[in-house]
C-alpha cells in the first residue's frame, strides 16, 4: 500500500485510488478517479494509464460530517479564531472533512461580536459547512451558562444570521422557549434547518416547531428530561417521541456509550419515520477530546475533566456532562460494536446522514462522480490511515 506516495499528488492532477470502494450501493474492490478536487469516475477494474495508489485491502469511504463539535485537543471554538484554524487542520486525523463549528452562548452583543470574529475563517484542512449555534434560545442549560441564555429575539436573531456571514448559521433551539414560534421562520429561511435540543417540550410545542421549519434533534436523549407523570399507570409522552414519530426530523446521538443507551439509538433505526437513513453521528467534542485523561477549562462554562481517553466530559464542579472526549472515527467503531450494524451503515450514519441534514448530500458524503473529492481510507480494524479533503490529502498516518 502507498501510503506515503501521495506527497507528489497535487489538487490538479489526475489520479486514482484503489482499495475496497464504498459506493452508494455497497462495498466493493476497484477505483476511483480524482480530478480537480471532485470525483471523476468509479471502476470496478481500475483506470489503465492513471496514476494509481494502491490501497490493497484498505476501506475508501466518504468523509466524516460532524454536526456538532465544540473542540479537540487542547482548542475550543469559543477561544477564537486561533483556536478554529487548529481545529480545522486537526479534525481529519478522525476522518472529519466536513463539519458545523459549535459555538456555545454569549451574553447579547457578545455573541455578535464573537461571530464576527471568526466569519473570516480560511480553513487549511476540513471543510467548514455553517456554524453550529447552540443557543442562546434554549430553556434548559444543561452544562451551559445559565447566565447567557435569551428570550426569543427577531432582532437578536437576525443580527447573529448577519454576522456569521457568508456562512450559514443554524440554530438549536428549545421548542418551550416563550415565543419561540416567532423567531423559527427567521432561522429556518433559505432552507436553513434548525435544531431542537435543551428542551422539557411536550408534545404539542414540538409539534409547532417543526411546522415551522425545525427539522432536526441533537444530541438526542440528552437534555431531553422525560415528562412527570401525572396520571398514575399512564405513561407521559413529550418531545422525544413527537420527534420519534415525525418523518420529517432526524436525529443524532452522541455514541461514546455513557450519553445514550444504544438501545435508543436501533429504536430509533428500527423507527419507520427514522430508519438508518436518518439516525446520525456526532461527536459533541469538547476541548481535550483525543487526549488522555486531565482537566480543561469549557470557556465561560467552568472547568471539565476526563476520566479517561475518550470518555465523556463532566464539569468538576458538580460532575454534569459536558459533551465527550469522543471522536468520530471511534464513534463508527462504537457503532460497529453496539448496535450490531456493518460497515456501510455505520459510515453512513457519519458522512451522508449528516450531510442530508445540512443539505450538502449533493456534494459530500458520497463517492461518486461530481461529488467533493473527500474521502478516508480506514484499515481492517477501522483506524483512520488517511483523510483526504478536495483531493488533498490532509492526514496520512
Amino acid at each position: 500500500m502507498e501510503y506515503a506516495a501521495q506527497s507528489v499528488i497535487q489538487n490538479k492532477q489526475a489520479f486514482a485510488l484503489k482499495g475496497r470502494i464504498m459506493t452508494p450501493e455497497g462495498i466493493t474492490k476497484g477505483a476511483i478517479a480524482i480530478e480537480n478536487g471532485k470525483i471523476k469516475a468509479f471502476n470496478d477494474q481500475g483506470f489503465s494509464g492513471m496514476h494509481t495508489i494502491d490501497m490493497g485491502d484498505a476501506y475508501i469511504v466518504p468523509g466524516f460530517v460532524d454536526l456538532h463539535m465544540h473542540g479537540i485537543h487542547q482548542y475550543l471554538i469559543d477561544n477564537g479564531i486561533r483556536d478554529l484554524e487548529q481545529i480545522c487542520r486537526i479534525i481529519p486525523q478522525y476522518g472529519i472533512t466536513s463539519f458545523l463549528p459549535t459555538v456555545a452562548p454569549r451574553k447579547e452583543g457578545e455573541d455578535a461580536a464573537f461571530l464576527k470574529s471568526i466569519a473570516g475563517i480560511q480553513s487549511e484542512g476540513a471543510n467548514i459547512l455553517g456554524f453550529h449555534l447552540e443557543g442562546p434560545f434554549l430553556k434548559l442549560t444543561g452544562s451551559l451558562s445559565a447566565n447567557n441564555v435569551a428570550k426569543a429575539d427577531p432582532k437578536r436573531v437576525k443580527a447573529l444570521i448577519n454576522a456569521i456571514h457568508p456562512h450559514r448559521a443554524i440554530f438549536s433551539i428549545s421548542p418551550d422557549l416563550d415565543n419561540i414560534t416567532d423567531i423559527i421562520p427567521l432561522m429556518a429561511e433559505n432552507n436553513t434547518p434548525v435544531f431542537m435540543t435543551h428542551t422539557a417540550a411536550n408534545v404539542e410545542q414540538t409539534q409547532a416547531a417543526i411546522a415551522l421549519g425545525a427539522r432536526h434533534a441533537t444530541h438526542f436523549y440528552d437534555v431531553f428530561p422525560c415528562p412527570p407523570v401525572t396520571e398514575p399507570g399512564v405513561r407521559p409522552c413529550g418531545i422525544v417521541e413527537a420527534v420519534l414519530a415525525d418523518e420529517t426530523v432526524s436525529v443524532d446521538f452522541i455514541l461514546d456509550g455513557v450519553h445514550v443507551e444504544p438501545i435508543a439509538v436501533k429504536m430509533a433505526m428500527a423507527a419507520k419515520t427514522k430508519g438508518p437513513g436518518t439516525v446520525c453521528l456526532i461527536t459533541d467534542s469538547n476541548i481535550g477530546a483525543g487526549l488522555n485523561p486531565g482537566r480543561f477549562v469549557f470557556g465561560d462554562n467552568g472547568e471539565i475533566e476526563f476520566a479517561y481517553k475518550g470518555s465523556p466530559a463532566r464539569k468538576t464542579a458538580d460532575n454534569t456532562l459536558a459533551g465527550s472526549g469522543l471522536t468520530m472515527d471511534q464513534a463508527v467503531r462504537n457503532a460497529l460494536a453496539f448496535l450490531d450494524i456493518d460497515l456501510f451503515t455505520a459510515v453512513t450514519m457519519a458522512s451522508l446522514n449528516p450531510a442530508k441534514v445540512i443539505g450538502a448530500d449533493d456534494r459530500k458524503g458520497k463517492l461518486l462522480p461530481g461529488y467533493d473529492a473527500d474521502l478516508v481510507i480506514m484499515d481492517e480494524k477501522h483506524n483512520i490511515v488517511q483523510t483526504w479533503v478536495a483531493g488533498q490529502i490532509r492526514y496520512n498516518k
